[in-house]
């Protein structure tokens, strides 16, 4: 399917690109010029195919999907369009041919600052899966200038620097002047009815043009091309003359950096009103420009709107985009005069939902106070939706004033996201089982029994294509060798792989794989820490977002414990361990922060303790992000998961570090509830409450951490150590006393002193059994041939045939 290109075409149109573009031969230039010539190679045969898809979206009969998401975290992507492209290979011969090694030029490329983690992760896995398997699907976001941060660890503490992704990355972005939609802030909002119609007039607003970058989606053999539309904000007066002509530059420039703060940082902290107020602007901002560039190519088209929801899926990544149900709105009831109950049908069969999780936190509620100043006709909107819903819900629960106040979409000051999605959304899922049993029976209960249709499962799917073919070759090559390469589009085939459990050739090639994978992040590790590493030791690894309910406060409790029994002569049977860290919290989260300072100082004090280094090793990477992660996931041995059981909503990383062949200690939480239903318990380390244990022990308050520091000698002494302190003279009372005191709420809430125990034990089973390296191997091996269940194309697959209707 793909037109070939040799290694000497291939250098022929590099040195091309760098005398065009950039005046120079291969000779006299640099790798940051080298890969934007490659890159600017590889969107020129993009942009060939996309050609050819726009022809066949254009089919009036063909359904488009309309992602809509706050992130989308896509890593690099010179390699991986390269792959997807079929030119991967050729590309590296070209690059040696002119004297570079492909690798570093890769290497060159910059993370895309567009996500935070796994939310945005997921999103760019479904793209690349939704264009490989031929669906019209655009993506939405917004061009953030500075992403997530860029992360420092500076004395052991998390320093927040800006992360400049553009800067060399921008060349895979397409201006669209020509798409430039208007979005209103602000001003005064008349409503009057005339000849039976609503009319409505707004003044005084502030407008905000959005402009369209495009980033080309390539799909794996095929030549099909999706877009990534991401929306730039700018004034639509750059500078005020007749300000700046009196003197007050600061003044005529104004309007226009207001404009582009919107599209300046990902996720601004929302603990003050400006920062509520910027993120709020953000996300209207992003779907307001996103409907009405739907809207307008779609009448041009069909003419009418009549049919908007029979050709459109706008489906809402958690609950960010969430006005884009309120703005769609706004545009069939004022730009096309639908009356209400029309608008409202077209609405609710256009928009979908992904809940991605249950943490309160999370589930987004507004003060009433700010949307009414900032989107005044929205509000307007917002009451007659609401005041239409709890209509409703008096008549199918009359009396019950409590449950009303719960399902409401505005109550007490407050819009709530989550129930406006519940209430407009045609579907609504969960990702994993659990959590969807979870939407179903708690959060959303009430929802559920009135419309039970509506709810479903996708279990979210990662994409094995980058997180196994791209990232770990050798591995790739060994799957392709046994089973062939069809799993790349079938990734059932990977089941395939169980014919050679038992093959001890196989066995130890897979552990040969794995070992060396090791010694390339441990390279990685002594060149950015100054520590050496064993590569005969167990690789154990956290890696995700530093939050308390994913508990990285148990592993380093654990970490200490064992560091306690070496210190006193025991575990003399122990596995040499090294712990290997990388999150990022957020810049307003103090006990995440406290967190990451506790593991530098337990790190510290491991690493330069003679006692105990030539046995355990603790690593903290700093800047956690996609391309890290890529040289996490081969080499790891241990994928740690261990969130409080019904907190984590579905999770990839486990996902991940399973398809590359890590055995899970984990909790019965999210999609590791399906990752051990699948590989078995013998192939699996789980431990600890049950979201089912855990939800009763807190909402009964029957639930006493301080028991459990009582009753083990070796969780207290963990515990009282945080107090004591560590070589670099940092203590830790604070983050003690939330595992033993109430700061407000109860104590422990996440549940860790309780699930000590039970970890403790999981982890010395993953010890013995790593000690027999065949056995080891063969439960590896099991874990890659089920990891195709959860691969994203299993999942879209889903989602168009049980959610889209594609």
């Amino acid at each position: 399917m793909h037109k070939r290109y040799t290694p000497e075409q291939l250098r022929t149109a590099i040195i091309d690109k760098l005398n065009k573009h950039f005046g120079r031969t291969a000779e006299d230039t640099g790798r940051a010029q080298v890969f934007r010539a490659c890159a600017l190679i590889v969107m020129d045969i993009m942009a060939d195919r996309l050609a050819e898809t726009d022809q066949a979206d254009g089919q009036p009969d063909r359904r488009q999907v309309h992602y809509l998401s706050m992130e989308f975290l896509i890593g690099r992507s010179l390699a991986k369009n390269a792959f997807n492209l079929g030119i991967l290979d050729s590309l590296g011969q070209a690059l040696a041919l002119l004297g570079y090694n492909a690798c570093d030029i890769f290497e060159t490329e910059p993370d895309a600052g567009l996500g935070n983690g796994g939310l945005g992760r997921l999103a760019a896995c479904y793209m690349d899966s939704m264009t490989t398997q031929n669906l019209a699907a655009t993506g939405y976001s917004i061009c953030y200038e500075y992403g997530i941060f860029t992360q420092k660890i500076v004395d052991g503490q998390q320093v927040e620097l800006p992360d400049n992704w553009m800067e060399t990355d921008d060349v895979w972005l397409i201006p669209r002047l020509e798409e430039t939609e208007q979005v209103r802030f602000g001003g005064q909002v008349e409503e009057a009815w005339h000849d039976g119609r609503l009319h409505v007039t707004h003044t005084d607003y502030t407008t905000v043009l959005a402009v369209p970058m495009d980033m080309l989606i390539s799909g794996y053999e095929t030549k099909n091309v999706n877009t990534l539309r991401l929306w730039d904000a700018k004034s639509p007066v750059a500078i005020d003359m007749n300000a700046f002509s009196r003197g007050q530059y600061m003044k005529a420039i104004e309007q226009n950096a207001m404009a582009q703060v919107i599209t300046k940082v990902l996720y601004p902290d929302d603990n003050h009103f400006e920062g509520k107020s910027l993120r709020l602007k953000q996300q209207y901002f992003f779907v307001s420009a996103t409907v009405q560039s739907i809207v307008r190519k779609h009448r041009a088209h069909f003419g009418t709107l009549d049919n908007f929801h029979k050709m459109h899926v706008l489906h809402i990544n958690d609950t960010h985009p969430t006005l884009v149900i309120p703005e769609l709105m706004r545009i069939l009831l004022d730009e096309e005069g639908y009356g209400w109950d029309r608008a409202w049908e077209i609405v609710t069969h256009s928009v979908a939902y992904t809940n991605h999780t249950i943490m309160s936190e999370a589930l987004e509620r507004w003060p009433q106070a700010i949307i009414m100043a900032q989107l005044p006709r929205i509000w307007s909107i917002l009451t007659h939706i609401n005041d239409l819903y709890v209509d409703t819900l008096r008549a199918a629960y009359p009396n019950d004033v409590a449950r009303h106040a719960s399902m409401a979409v505005i109550w007490d000051g407050e819009v709530r996201m989550a129930n406006l999605c519940v209430c407009a959304c045609f579907a609504i899922n969960g990702v994993s089982q659990l959590h969807s049993d979870i939407l179903k029976n708690d959060v959303f209960q009430h929802a559920y029994r009135l419309n039970p249709a509506k709810f479903h499962n996708v279990t979210n799917g990662i994409d094995h294509r980058r997180w196994l073919a791209q990232i770990n070759p050798e591995l790739h090559g060994l799957v392709g060798e046994l089973i062939g390469d069809a799993y790349l589009t079938h990734p059932e085939r990977l089941n395939d792989l169980l014919r050679f459990q038992d093959d001890t050739g196989t066995l130890d090639r897979l552990y040969e794989i794995k070992f060396r994978n090791k010694q390339r992040l441990a390279a990685y590790i002594t060149r950015e820490t100054c520590i050496p590493v064993d590569t005969r030791s167990i690789f154990d690894v956290q890696v995700k977002r530093l939050h308390e309910y994913k508990r990285q406060l148990l592993n380093v409790l654990h970490i200490l414990t064992l560091y306690n029994r070496l210190r006193d002569g025991g575990a003399s049977d122990m596995q040499p361990r090294t712990f290997i860290f990388a999150a990022k919290a957020a810049p307003g989260y103090y006990m995440a922060k406290r967190i990451i300072r506790l593991i530098n100082s337990v790190a510290l004090h491991i690493n330069q303790d003679p006692a105990v280094n030539s046995r355990m090793r603790v690593i903290f990477l700093e800047n956690y992000r996609v391309s890290l992660a890529e040289l996490l996931m081969p080499a790891s041995n241990i994928s740690e998961q261990i969130s409080t059981a019904g907190k984590e909503a579905s999770g990839t990383g486990n996902m991940k570090f399973m398809l590359n062949g890590a055995l899970t200690v984990g909790t019965l939480d999210g999609a590791n509830v399906e990752i051990r239903d699948l590989v078995g318990d013998e192939n699996i380390f789980i431990f600890g409450y049950t979201a089912e244990q855990a939800t009763r022990l807190l909402s009964d308050k029957s639930y006493n951490p301080s028991l459990f520091y009582s009753r083990s000698p070796e969780l207290k002494r963990a515990v009282d150590l945080l107090s004591l302190g560590f070589a670099d003279g940092q203590t830790y009372p604070d983050i003690a006393s939330s595992l033993l005191i109430s700061g407000g709420g109860i104590p422990d809430p996440y549940l860790v002193m309780g699930d000590f125990e039970s970890y403790c034990l999981a982890q010395d089973a993953a010890g013995k059994l790593y000690a027999d390296s065949r056995a080891w191997s063969r439960a590896c091996l099991i874990n890659i041939a089920k990891a195709g269940q959860f691969a994203a194309d299993r999942s879209i697959r889903e989602y168009a045939r049980t959610i889209w209707d594609l």
